[in-house]
């Protein structure tokens, strides 16, 4: 922004409290008065004149415009994250800087801002100081942000251990099991258990998906005591601690409210349910279930000390907050998309016939074998995390000052950006996922843009999972990493998600299973799906969001 475009700005300003002194000064009691209406006024134009008229230093990012101190840009942001995004990318570049609550934020798009910031070294950019206020009072001490990134390196290896293969194989029979028990005996369904094929029901997709969530997550890796458990007493536990998971506790953690109060109650009481668990599994023995905690159980760090007792019991509870959120939302997502395309959900539909189908119509269980031959399947879930990616910002705190690589952005020739210790920067996957410049058509939901070989999507995604290229051990087993692909819909680098693979297998076996027994529509009068909720920590779709369900063939 020149000085001449801003010498209008500076002159309404100017006007503003010219009119202000004259009318206060005609008022009696005017020095009390002066001093309460112009502090906030002296505040406010001394905000636009620095942001105007005071040289802005080279070597800094360019600043986005804010006419409110403190607050900055939050609003626009938190309404539309996107939106704010690509309309900054538009006046500013890749990478520039903007105000969030008091804090300097600045944000590197596209493959290359992505690379930037989840490759960047932990000594610089640290996941920990930008998370540990929010998630250590819900998931507790000793675990994921609450220790240094070297201890939660190996504390992901340790649940690792429990995504095995052989789990795998074992979780498919037990999701299947889950969602048709849920069918069977949820009101959501009392259309399908009234074996009428012509009759349409009706649920809410994100409720829905919420509880066949958390009831087949606690099935798998939560084990056979967390799901036997599952009563409206834990239920409200999850809820109060859910409440402490929000925007606000992650701008404000120590709030006297409350939410915060019940977030702290609901921590203590179902960190002392899991230790419990895990006391008893030791007194009796141990257990061969194929859960995480008999898997943690086993753990040990390099000292050789072992996993204690509340860290196992606060893995657990990281595992089933993080979990949650994100598959509920995928799943939610995916429905909705099904609904509106009843060409993909038949052919998805096709699928399962042809590859688990009996000649009387029924269907033969799937197998983890099976399930990884299933394109169209593959193809749903890749297109819905690409459009929907659950989390739209990833933020890392400047522990060092930092250059920006002029591949990125540079003020000029010679010159390199830095982005000063401090500072927070931000990653979105979720702008390089939908950038036209990348993607074509890129808001239209098109699973086969993933069955082309030589497209952009497969490139993407090639390069996230770069299965011959150069692996790297961030300290939790060699993996690829990912982070110079512009699609990302399980992090990249050292905090690339460990659980992306079971993500997909519970995802792919509820959706598939779903489809199978029931036929899908939106709602009459309704063609598009509902638009995204950014007032959540984790990207969902708004209300209403209901889905219309009939039953595909008589028991």
């Amino acid at each position: 922004m020149s000085f001449d475009s801003t010498a209008p700005a500076v002159g309404y300003v100017a006007a503003v409290v010219d009119a202000v002194q004259q009318y206060l000064t005609a008022s009696p009691g005017r020095t009390v008065l002066l001093g309460i209406v112009y502090t906030p006024i002296i505040i406010f134009v001394l905000n636009i004149l620095k942001q105007l008229v005071v040289p802005r230093d080279p070597s800094l990012p360019p600043e986005v415009f804010h006419w409110i101190p403190f607050v900055g840009s939050s609003i626009a942001y938190g309404d539309d994250p996107l939106k704010f995004f690509f309309e900054c990318r538009e006046r500013y570049g890749d990478v520039f800087t903007f105000t969030l609550l008091g804090r300097k934020v600045t944000v590197a798009l596209g493959a290359k801002g992505n690379n930037f910031v989840l490759g960047g070294k932990s000594t610089a950019f640290s996941a920990e100081d930008a998370y540990t206020h929010l998630t250590t009072p819900v998931f507790g001490k000793d675990v994921v942000y609450d220790v240094p990134n070297e201890v939660f390196m190996e504390q992901k290896k340790f649940v690792k251990v429990g995504l095995s293969t052989e789990n795998f194989r074992a979780y498919v029979g037990m999701f299947e099991q889950e969602v048709d028990d849920y069918m069977r005996t949820d009101q959501a369904f009392i259309i399908w258990q009234m074996d009428d094929i012509n009759e349409w029901g009706r649920f809410d997709v994100t409720d829905i998906m919420a509880q066949i969530t958390i009831l087949t997550a606690s099935r798998t890796l939560q084990g056979k005591e967390v799901r036997s458990g599952l009563d409206k007493s834990f239920s409200a536990l999850y809820n109060d601690l859910d409440g402490g998971f929000t925007p606000l506790n992650f701008m404000f953690p120590n709030l006297p409210l409350e939410s915060y109060r019940r977030r702290d109650v609901a921590h203590k009481k179902m960190s002392e349910y899991y230790t419990d668990i895990i006391r008893k599994r030791r007194e009796s023995g141990h257990s061969d279930e194929p859960d995480m905690i008999s898997a943690l159980m086993d753990q040990k760090y390099r000292d050789g000390r072992p996993l204690r007792d509340h860290e196992i019991a606060h893995i657990m509870i990281a595992l089933l907050m993080a979990g949650q959120h994100t598959s509920s939302a995928s799943g939610s997502w995916t429905l909705l998309h099904l609904a509106q395309n009843v060409e993909v959900q038949e052919a998805l539909y096709q699928e399962q016939v042809d590859h688990f189908g009996n000649p009387d119509g029924s269907f033969r269980p799937m197998t983890y074998e099976g399930f990884r031959q299933l394109p169209v399947l593959d193809s749903v879930i890749r297109e819905t995390l690409r459009m929907h990616p659950p989390i739209h910002s990833i933020m890392r705190y400047v522990r060092s000052d930092v250059p920006v690589p002029a591949t990125l952005a540079a003020p000029s020739e010679d010159g390199v950006y830095v982005v000063p210790k401090g500072y927070y920067v931000l990653a979105s996957a979720a702008v390089s996922q939908v950038d036209p410049l990348i993607w074509v058509n890129p808001t239209k939901w098109d699973p086969t843009r993933w069955s082309d070989p030589e497209g952009v999507a497969a490139q993407a995604f090639k390069t996230y999972s770069d299965e011959n290229g150069e692996k790297i051990d961030y300290g939790f087993g060699a993996v690829s990493k990912g982070t110079e692909s512009p699609y990302q819909p399980f992090g990249a680098g050292r905090h690339r998600c460990i659980g992306e693979q079971f993500a997909y297998l519970q995802l792919g076996t509820v959706i598939s299973n779903i489809i199978r027994k029931v036929e899908l529509r939106l709602e009459d009068g309704i063609t598009e799906i509902p638009e995204h909720n950014y007032h959540t920590m984790i990207t969902m779709p708004k209300k209403p969001r209901n889905v219309c369900y009939r039953r595909r063939r008589f028991d």
